[in-house]
């Protein structure tokens, strides 16, 4: 009887997930090649950082969010859409929504975070979370009726001084332009208080010139369905509101927070190698993880990391399976970006500072080159050379 190839099942297609799964599609199995499942909720992958151009219109769903069919065309990896209930770390077993089980001999976690919208009253029914496809979708239709609506100012509440709400707030003061008043709320003393100083600067200017409302040192009580309550200074204001948006805070799935795991500050414990403590044939990474690398360093959960990340654990899979020895992970830290509008960002990394259309510019062309496969590159590259030509031409 021949025996049966190996499976490695990942949970979660963000960029921990997807770029594992390539990662290990795309080394050498001199024997039989395992069985590659990725399983997400949705039927896309989304390259988050480029989630606020929806609203703008800058760029479309398609560029932004590509089908994981189209992805892995060609490259043997197995996709299940559903919803992970529930994992038998002992059965080495995945359990999904509509009943089926998935069995597995390597185990990669990478679900991602959720928002958590019930730290306040109210939030969880009025506030608008800013993480998915659907997410910008449920805003985009609410910012359609208010643009449509005969109201003079569109009042919009953005919670969360970090790079999200930031990015937020000038994404939409150049969308609705004039009609807007949109005001920032941050529990802290400053906006991105672990940003780079040359990238605070540049988005308090352009924050600044947009006209947008800071609140610093100031906490959400409620939120009602037309109204914020805010408190500054044990003095409570509720100043009416048409949208609150909600960019604070990342939480781990219920899924994994109930594993029989040892974990720290609600995320799981990894080694250097990103394999779960005592338990090596589940490797996990991202949000989820609570991780220091080789040299110590404690691994922020941004894309940036996991993108690292995934390299890591498609070669520490592969080492696991192959008898070869394993890599403790090593993170670089290459700098940070962020949108400022529809025509500006900030950069900071390799001993480079930039703002302006410039870093517009070249954050584009940093997040193509990141692009999940050589033909999506292509696509989208094409699309963006030749849209302003088509637009001319119409």
């Amino acid at each position: 009887m021949t025996q049966q190839p190996a499976r490695i099942c990942i949970l979660g297609g963000g960029f921990g997930g997807l770029y594992t799964a390539l990662r290990l599609s795309q080394l050498p199995w001199k024997s039989q090649k395992p069985e590659i499942v990725l399983v997400d909720q949705s039927d896309r992958f989304l390259f988050s950082p480029l989630l606020y151009e929806l609203l703008t219109g800058e760029l479309q769903t398609w560029e932004i969010a590509p089908p994981f069919s189209e992805i892995f065309a060609g490259t043997g990896i197995r996709f299940y859409q559903g919803t992970v209930t529930g994992i038998n770390i002992d059965e080495q077993r995945v359990h999904l929504q509509e009943g089926s089980e998935i069995p597995y001999d390597r185990l990669v976690l990478a679900l991602g975070g959720e928002t958590p919208l019930d730290m306040v009253p109210g939030a969880t029914s009025y506030a608008f979370p800013f993480r998915t496809i659907d997410d910008a979708y449920h805003l985009e239709a609410r910012l359609r009726l208010l643009e449509e609506s005969p109201v003079d100012k569109i009042r919009v509440a953005i919670v969360g001084g970090g790079y999200c709400g930031v990015e937020l707030a000038c994404k939409l003061a150049d969308r609705l332009q004039n009609r807007a008043r949109i005001r920032l709320v941050e529990m802290t003393d400053q906006i991105l208080r672990t940003s780079p100083e040359h990238n605070r600067i540049a988005a308090s200017k352009a924050l600044d010139a947009r006209g947008i409302w800071i609140d610093l040192e100031t906490k959400v009580q409620e939120i009602e369905p037309q109204a914020i309550a805010l408190e500054y200074k044990n003095q409570v204001d509720t100043i009416p509101v048409d949208i609150v948006i909600w960019t604070v805070g990342t939480r781990v799935s219920p899924v994994v927070r109930s594993l029989p795991l040892k974990q720290q500050h609600g995320k799981l414990t990894t080694t250097s190698t990103l394999q779960v403590v005592d338990h090596p044939e589940i490797f996990a990474l991202g949000d989820l993880a609570d991780c220091r690398d080789a040299e110590g360093q404690q691994i922020p959960s941004t894309a940036q990391a996991a993108f690292q990340q995934a390299d890591y654990v498609g070669w520490n899979v592969w080492a696991s399976l192959t008898e070869r020895p394993l890599l403790p992970f090593r993170y670089q830290h290459l700098g940070e970006m962020m949108t400022l509008g529809t025509d500006n960002a900030t950069f900071t990394g390799l001993g480079i500072k930039l703002d302006g259309p410039l870093a517009y510019v070249a954050r584009r062309l940093a997040y193509l080159y990141r692009m999940p496969t050589l033909g999506h590159k292509l696509k989208v590259g094409i699309n963006w050379i030749t849209s302003p030509f088509t637009e001319l031409a119409e």
